[in-house]
């Protein structure tokens, strides 16, 4: 059985409550809470999604050890390289072509997702093509946070030192938990904006 933890993470003001598991009924229970909070926005539920990886400084592949996943003020982080399964309710989730994943690089992310554990992402939506597509042409290409410091005029911490860290640890950093929810959070809240004005 997974170990899971629940922390709070603060960001600019806001508290999102976030689990970090390798369990996948902890995975179960988080997607049927979205279920039944949301349940009136299902047709339309904008999701922040984002992966780590630990990376590599040479040739190589490096499989995917973190999914994160965000709505509102609720953030998973799955440890998938050390998950005692893979839910079904997990692949249904992601699956549901009435879901909008946002995030930057999404499409990158969705792809690793599919060629590491056959989780295939039906509904993706690009932050900095969608940031482009509503008259910001400059953010197209641009990392998150550009996108979040010119949608949401907030400065988005990202010390290289935790984001090039060992996200394949079983026991994650307080800093990395912070970053991983963080990254996940500002993507829905981005999509979130966005995707309203739309």
């Amino acid at each position: 059985m997974g170990e899971t933890k629940v922390y709070t993470v603060r960001f600019e003001g806001d508290e999102i409550t976030t689990t970090v598991t390798s369990s996948g009924e902890a995975v179960e229970g988080w997607i049927d809470e979205i279920y039944s909070v949301h349940r009136r926005r299902l047709h339309k539920l904008v999701i922040g999604l984002d992966v780590e990886w630990r990376p590599l400084f040479g040739p190589g592949y490096s499989r995917t050890a973190l999914l994160q996943l965000c709505v509102g003020r609720r953030c998973l982080i799955f440890q998938l390289l050390y998950a005692d399964y893979i839910p079904n309710a997990l692949a249904e989730f992601l699956d549901d072509t009435d879901f909008r994943f946002v995030g930057v690089g999404v499409l990158d992310d969705a792809v690793r997702l599919s060629n590491d554990y056959g989780l295939n992402v039906a509904s993706t939506v690009d932050l900095g093509e969608l940031a482009a597509e509503m008259g910001r042409p400059d953010l197209r290409h641009a990392g998150l946070k550009a996108v979040a410091g010119a949608v949401m005029d907030v400065t988005v911490d990202k010390p290289q030192w935790v984001r090039t860290g060992p996200w394949d640890d079983y026991y994650l950093s307080g800093e990395q938990v912070q970053y991983a929810c963080t990254d996940a959070f500002v993507s829905f809240e981005v999509g979130r904006m966005l995707l309203s004005e739309n």
